[in-house]
């Protein structure tokens, strides 16, 4: 009898004992898993952030060159626009200076007319 009690006791011990590691495997590999989901779960959100952050300084490179080029292609056309309006201005200024000197003319011509009707009109 003794030795049937002992031999329960040892076979429920080491039942308990298999049972209770497997169980402890399970909770290991469980926890584990969960772990390596953290984990991953990290690495993937750092991944995301180093993307994000790659993205945002592409657009800011892209912004910056499309300002670069806007105040380029802005300076460029006040340039030709100055061009253009000194262009305007000196021939505006020529035209007014031969207009000046056809009018000078045209009054120097009336002049020597009417000097030559009063001599004629003298003479007579």
């Amino acid at each position: 009898m003794k030795k049937l009690l002992l031999s329960v006791a040892f076979l429920l011990a080491l039942t308990i004992t298999f049972t209770s590691c497997r169980d402890e495997k399970k909770a290991d590999d469980m926890e584990d898993a969960i772990e390596n989901a953290a984990d991953d779960v990290e690495d993937s959100m750092e991944d995301a952030a180093d993307d994000v952050e790659d993205s945002a300084d592409d657009v800011e490179s892209s912004v910056e060159s499309d300002l670069e080029n806007a105040g380029d292609n802005i300076e460029n056309a006040a340039n030709k626009t100055g061009d253009a309006i000194e262009n305007a201005a000196h021939k505006t200024g020529d035209a007014i200076e031969n207009a000046a000197h056809k009018t000078k003319d045209a009054v120097d011509n009336a002049a020597q007319e009417v000097e030559d009707e009063i001599e004629n009109n003298d003479d007579n």
